[in-house]
């Protein structure tokens, strides 16, 4: 079995002294895909500690630096890294990393953590720099699906794809985050093949949620969005026998404002 964890850690600092370490050590992922980690290989190196065969983008231009930043994780030999997802715009923003995992039977899986723009409806040039991400992610899926390889694309994604993935649907549907041409945008994606693990083993929902605001009672009242994401090529969407969502307790014992998103795959 391969197990494979993606979390927006909200820098892995920040994660660690909330109490990351426990939980990584009791999941043991064999995979652990992160995205806003916002520090250096080093300080990553040093917070995860172990054998870990990682692929990390850093974020490099300013407006990026200390909020972004995306890596992978693997108990089992990167074979290649790669951090561009396209347009040379997004190449130093920290939010594409793909890894070649090589697999228990030789073969190698293409792992890919992003996280996408947040995005904002009342400010077209942020919308735009999301849409063009997007459109960019949409090329970069269809040329490493090409050669029929494995690809898993986990991740932030900032879009809830239906009503049932988000609480407050109808009091957000002009919020970016869940716009028509955003939900439009994953609509072709699995229209394409591509496979939503955690809708397919979460039910019809409403939720499993992954993301709950810090503020008010939004974690405690289940009042969030499910936004973080496993997606698969179809072929390796057939091995996957699970994807859960691993919600924190309490509000006191959460370590992000995202829960990770963990799947297991037959190999």
């Amino acid at each position: 079995m391969l197990t494979v964890a993606t979390v927006n850690v909200n820098g892995i600092r920040a994660a660690y002294r909330r109490g990351m370490a426990p939980w990584l050590e009791q999941t043991d992922p064999d995979l652990l895909l992160m995205q806003e980690v916002r520090a250096t290989d080093e300080v990553l190196r040093d917070h995860l500690g172990g054998d870990w065969d990682i692929a990390h983008a850093e974020p490099a231009l300013d407006g990026h630096k200390g909020r972004a930043g995306v890596a992978v994780a693997s108990r089992r030999p990167i074979k290649e890294q790669r951090i561009d997802v396209g347009p040379a715009r997004f190449a130093d923003t920290g939010r594409w990393v793909e890894a070649d995992v090589v697999l228990d039977d030789g073969s190698v899986l293409t792992a890919v953590s992003t996280y996408v723009f947040t995005g904002e409806f009342e400010t077209p040039p942020r919308q735009e720099e999301k849409y063009a991400f997007l459109d960019a992610i949409t090329a970069r899926l269809t040329e490493l699906r090409a050669d029929g390889r494995h690809v898993l694309m986990c991740g932030d994604l900032n879009i809830a794809h239906r009503e049932e993935d988000l609480k407050a649907w109808k009091a957000n549907r002009q919020k970016s985050g869940f716009l028509p041409e955003e939900r439009a945008w994953m609509d072709r994606l699995f229209e394409a093949g591509w496979v939503d693990l955690g809708r397919r083993f979460g039910g019809d929902g409403p939720g499993p949620y992954s993301w709950w605001s810090w503020r008010g009672k939004a974690f405690d009242n289940d009042a969030g969005w499910r936004i973080d994401y496993q997606i698969a090529s179809p072929e390796f969407a057939a091995l996957a026998t699970d994807c859960v969502i691993h919600r924190a307790p309490t509000y006191a014992e959460r370590w992000s404002d995202h829960a990770p998103v963990v799947a297991t795959y037959s190999i």
